[in-house]
Order: C-alpha cells, then sequence, then structure tokens
C-alpha cells in the first residue's frame, strides 16, 4: 500500500510540474505575442531587408560590403562594388532609386537617386569632393536627365555584357560610342547648383547633351548668363 501511495505521489508531482510550466508557457505567449513590436535600444548590423508578406524585396539598407547589386527586369545583377546606403526596390521588385554616401579625405559623396520605371535615375541630388594635386574641389546640386522609354536599363546592361565578352577595348569603346550616339544612356538636361569650377547657377542643356543656357554667378562673383549653340559657341544676347 505504501509502495502505491509513493508511486502516486511521484505521478502526481509530474502532473503538478507539467501543468505549471504549460500554463506558464502560455501566460508568456499571451502577454508576449511573437508577432508583437520589438524594441531596442541599441542595435548593430550589417544589412536590413525590408520585404513583402510574398518575399518581394522593397528595400535595403546596408554597410558598403554587403550591399544590394541591384535588380532590373526581376533579375539580380552580378556583384559589383556599392557604397553603404539605402536601395529602393518598386512593386515589382526592380530598383528605383536610393541613397548612398561615402568619405576619405581624397574623396567623398553623397547622392540621393530617384529612377525612371525600367531606366536609371532621371532626378538626383548630389555631393562631391575631391582632392587633386592638393586642391580641394567640390560640386553639388541638383541633376536631372532625359532616358529613353525603349531601351530600358536591362537591355544597356546586356547590350554592356556583351561588349565586354569580346575582350576588345576597341571594339567596347566604339559600342558605347554608338549606344551614345543613339542616346541611349540618356543625357543630362538641367544643373542646378555649385560646379568644381566654382560657378554657382543653373546650366541647361539639349536633347544632345550639349550645354545650351548658363545662368551663373563666377568665383569672382560676376552674374553671367550665356546662350550658346550646339557647338558650344557663346552666342551674341538680342
Amino acid at each position: 500500500m505504501e509502495e502505491k501511495v509513493l508511486t502516486q505521489l511521484r505521478w502526481l508531482k509530474i502532473y503538478t510540474f507539467t501543468t505549471t510550466a504549460i500554463f506558464s508557457l502560455y501566460l508568456f505567449t499571451a502577454f508576449n505575442p511573437s508577432n508583437a513590436p520589438k524594441r531596442f535600444e541599441e542595435i548593430d548590423v550589417e544589412r536590413i531587408n525590408v520585404v513583402e508578406k510574398d518575399g518581394t524585396l522593397k528595400m535595403v539598407i546596408s554597410n558598403e560590403a554587403k550591399q544590394h547589386p541591384g535588380i532590373v527586369d526581376g533579375k539580380i545583377m552580378a556583384p559589383r562594388k556599392r557604397s553603404a546606403g539605402i536601395i529602393f526596390f518598386n512593386t515589382e521588385g526592380d530598383e528605383c532609386g536610393g541613397l548612398v554616401y561615402e568619405g576619405t579625405k581624397k574623396q567623398a559623396s553623397l547622392a540621393l537617386s530617384i529612377d525612371q520605371y525600367k531606366n536609371d535615375q532621371l532626378m538626383q541630388l548630389q555631393y562631391d569632393e575631391k582632392l587633386d594635386d592638393q586642391q580641394r574641389a567640390r560640386s553639388y546640386g541638383l541633376k536631372l536627365w532625359d532616358r529613353p522609354d525603349h531601351f530600358t536599363l536591362g537591355q544597356v546592361v546586356n547590350r554592356l555584357d556583351s561588349l565586354e565578352k569580346l575582350n576588345n577595348e576597341t571594339l567596347y569603346k566604339k559600342g558605347l560610342a554608338d549606344l551614345e550616339a543613339k542616346r541611349l544612356l540618356g543625357k543630362e538636361r538641367l544643373f542646378v547648383g555649385k560646379t568644381y569650377g566654382s560657378e554657382t547657377g543653373v546650366f541647361i542643356r539639349d536633347e544632345a547633351g550639349n550645354a545650351r543656357i548658363k545662368l551663373y554667378v563666377d568665383k569672382k562673383g560676376e552674374a553671367k548668363f550665356e546662350l550658346l549653340d550646339a557647338a558650344g559657341k557663346v552666342l551674341p544676347l538680342r
């Protein structure tokens, strides 16, 4: 009889322990749901991927070493060196802009880019500084580009990859010049800001990328207004 009572007591202890453990776990999960927001006072991380529920990438915050190479037409681009910062991706998963930055004693830069759908940047707020022959020069401001609708960034990448596979620098430059001549790589149309020559103002280009209007103050503090022809010759003001 005594042995039977001891056996029952052991089972009772096991039952009590198990029940208590399950109840404690229930209380923990009830007041700390897995989907509840997590709060951190400080976190060190090399890269953060922001995704939709279906896994579609929307944004990457990364250091330089782990920066995303970009996605074009749903395909991840080949690994390449990119600065630390934030890369944005549109609803279809293609890269559509970003904020990147870097800086050393010899060179520093920051750029906030907005990309055209299926193409490269068409608007950019940028800053660039460099040290050359012990002289420091910097340029910063807003830039605008025109880019074709019929020749996408994916097509540009494929064409450049094909040219690189030729392993012929002459043919590569010729192919690149052909793309430029057909205006398939995009042309800068407007810059508002300060140039490396310390000119501050508005600089407008035509569809071929030629400077046509300059309204600026030069480094001597003199105001200038210039109209230019396609060859870059300053035209007399009417």
